[in-house]
């Protein structure tokens, strides 16, 4: 049987034992020197040491030989032997080795020692009676059987704490994969709220300055003053942009917000984009405005600049159009231009074959879209143009800032 004590209620169990043998002991002890003399008595203080040096040697060893305990179990049982057929008063400390044996056994084992140990007990009362009577037969036999009872019990506590404590070690091991999948999605979706961020500021504004320096280097041999245009065009976005930067780090809304609605910030960058473009670029609003969340406004703004961007770079657009609807149940973006046009389906996530861009832009602004449950639908075909279309629902009193 295991040799784990697993619990205070098991070890008190085990002080109960070692006191009952004890108690017995000296009741035997006792009787023996009241009728029959010190002979006998001698050998139960024998018994006494033996079992007394085998508890303090087991409390000295966290984990107890098996050997060593079959070896004290043998000379006990051998000196208990020999008392139980030299006095009666002897035979009932048959009862504490019940529990010795179901302890310090396998159980395969001890459950035979515990017959014949019940069956010796028996032996060795009807020997000093002359005969074998009820109460010498049942009086072992309950002993043995609550004994055996009760180390089945251990045994299935047992198998069912150390069930338990599996359960728990797998639950905390779950829990700490659990902890580091979040950790890991938390880490990823950083990651991707940077990368949009990143795309729809900073590496918007840097393509708007380039383009800016190399339209005023085109303009160097035909017309200074229109190159000094540029150059101070250019020179405005970069201060924009390091205006972008700065509250991007500070995690603020974008600087067109801070300011103004959304429709003016819309009409703002619209402006911009127009004065940094060849292409006639207008803004219309339509619909009652209604106040949106931060993240809404934040979110058409950084559409509204990502689409912008694209026309700009990528179209050859004569014309571009941008209008913020407010309908009862959503806000709806359209950006729209009469450029070259693509191929929708070869778009999302693939950079361009001519490298002109990272084939991120379209992917980020339909990712903006779904975070807050709206869509972002993209019509286009070569030759015929293209519109951006973002609708987003609109939110609950609640949400209205």
């Amino acid at each position: 049987m295991p040799n784990d004590l697993f619990s205070p209620a098991m070890r008190l169990l085990g002080w109960a034992v070692h006191g009952t043998f004890l108690v017995l002991l000296t009741i035997a002890l006792l009787r023996t020197l009241h009728d029959e003399g010190t002979g006998f008595a001698a050998g139960g203080l024998v018994l006494g040491i033996v079992y007394i040096g085998g508890v303090v040697q087991a409390g000295r060893d966290r984990r107890p030989h098996p050997v060593a305990a079959r070896v004290w179990i043998a000379a006990l049982t051998a000196t208990w032997a020999g008392l139980a057929l030299a006095s009666p008063d002897f035979v009932w400390l048959a009862f504490p080795l019940f529990f010795l044996y179901l302890h310090l056994l396998p159980l395969a084992a001890a459950l035979p020692g515990v017959v014949l140990l019940t069956a010796a007990a028996i032996g060795a009362a009807a020997w000093h009676g002359g005969s074998v009577t009820l109460a010498e037969v049942l009086g072992p036999s309950i002993g043995a059987s609550v004994a055996t009872l009760m180390a089945l019990a251990y045994q299935a506590l047992h198998r069912e704490s150390e069930q338990r404590r599996r359960l728990i070690e797998d639950l905390v091991r779950t829990r700490e994969k659990l902890l580091g999948a979040e950790a890991d999605a938390a880490r990823l979706t950083e990651r991707e709220r940077l990368a949009r961020e990143i795309h729809d500021t900073l590496a918007q504004g840097m393509s708007s300055i380039i383009l800016l320096l190399r339209a005023a280097r085109r303009d160097l041999d035909t017309g200074r003053d229109a190159a000094r245009g540029r150059l101070l065009e250019a020179e405005q976005a970069a201060a924009e942009n390091l205006e972008e930067a700065r509250n991007f780090v500070r995690a603020l809304a974008p600087p067109a917000l801070q300011r103004s609605s959304l429709p003016d910030a819309l009409r703002r960058i619209t402006g911009s984009a127009a004065a940094r473009s060849a292409a006639r670029i207008r803004f219309e609003t339509s619909g009652a405005p209604a106040e949106l969340p931060v993240d809404y406004e934040v979110a058409l703004l950084r559409i509204a600049q990502g689409a912008l961007g694209n026309a700009a770079r990528h179209s050859g657009a004569e014309n571009v159009g941008v209008t913020l609807t407010y309908l009862d149940d959503m806000v709806v973006l359209d950006v729209f231009d009469d450029g070259c046009g693509f191929e929708p389906a070869d778009a999302p996530g693939r950079p361009p074959e001519d490298g002109a861009g990272t084939g991120y832009g379209l992917q980020a602004m339909c990712d903006r879209a779904r975070a807050l449950g709206g869509t972002l639908t993209v019509e286009s075909a070569p030759r015929e143009g293209t519109a951006v279309v973002a609708a987003l629902p609109m939110p609950g009193g609640d949400e209205r800032r």
